[in-house]
């Protein structure tokens, strides 16, 4: 009899499974977000793994800044009709033009997109929404539990979270609170895109090396668009970068990299000591706690 060897990538995946598959169960309307960006498109995958040779059982959402990159947004749609899922949208630039929230000069839409969240869970009446946060990204995400808690009006209490203990979860909502569920929250950037090139997984092309030009601002890249507009000062250059992540176009910066496939990505993440939020998301550079107080009134 032989018995097959699991890798540190089964482990992980054998748990986000179980994670999806327990919400499933338990909650009467869960949502997946879906943005386009690496770890959804991980999410995805283990979704679809979770319930074949079914369909996913539920619908996916985006939380629209349209400051989004344009090659996301196309791999979102063309993702989407290839597994021929539901996609709701809900748009940032809706809730500014209804004054649910108001944009101030210079300021990220990241910030904005709470308050569309949640209007959109309240909407749909949503119990559990599946998020692609990594407790490796950033300090305040490392606090969370991987189901976590939000009161009736979205909002997390880091001092007064449920324990989880042999994998057990507690999934109670009353009516009006509801769940934000991480299946990956134990995984790394380096797992992501290990397992990226394990299922050969596609990416939108921002990921990979490629030219384009940016500017030098606040000690950090960011691209020429018609939302970063060169300051007096500010010189274009051309440049060979990727993106470690991506998000709203006015504060996302790329870093140099030649690293044009799965596997060289993978070697450069080895050596790298700085976080993806870290060295590629300006609003997240504007206090030590910026991500957990954003997190405390509702944010991903």
């Amino acid at each position: 009899m032989s018995f097959k060897h699991l890798t540190h990538l089964d482990t992980l995946e054998s748990e986000a499974i179980h994670i999806i598959r327990e919400v499933a169960a338990e909650c009467k309307n869960p949502v997946l977000l879906f943005s386009g960006g690496k770890d959804s498109i991980v999410m995805l995958r283990l979704a679809q793994k979770a319930f074949l040779p079914g369909k996913i059982p539920f619908p996916l959402m985006h939380i629209d800044t349209e400051h989004n990159f344009p090659e996301v947004i196309e791999f979102r749609d063309r993702r989407v009709n290839e597994l021929e899922a539901r996609l709701i949208v809900r748009s940032v630039q809706k809730s500014i033009d209804t004054g649910r929230v108001i944009e101030k000069p210079g300021q990220s839409r990241n910030t904005l997109q709470t308050t569309t969240l949640l209007d959109a869970i309240e909407e749909f009446r949503f119990d559990a929404c599946f998020g692609g946060a990594r407790r490796d990204e950033e300090k305040a995400r490392a606090k969370e539990r991987i189901f976590s808690f939000r009161d009736e009006f979205g909002q997390w209490d880091p001092r007064n979270q449920r324990p989880e203990l042999w994998d057990l979860y507690n999934t109670r909502v009353h009516p009006g609170e509801h769940m934000r569920v991480f299946p990956i929250s134990n995984w790394t950037e380096l797992d992501i895109w290990q397992y990226i090139l394990n299922e050969q997984l596609e990416v939108p092309s921002l990921y990979y090396a490629h030219e384009r030009d940016v500017i030098e601002r606040n000690g950090a890249l960011l691209p020429v668009s018609h939302l970063v507009i060169p300051k007096p000062g500010e010189t274009p250059r051309r440049m060979t970068v990727r993106f470690r992540t991506v998000g709203d176009m006015s504060c996302t910066c790329p870093v140099i990299s030649e690293a044009r496939d799965a596997n060289d990505i993978i070697l450069e993440t080895a050596m790298t000591r700085i976080t993806e939020r870290g060295a590629t998301r300006m609003d997240d550079k504007t206090s030590d706690t910026s991500m957990e107080l954003r997190k405390k009134e509702g944010y991903f």
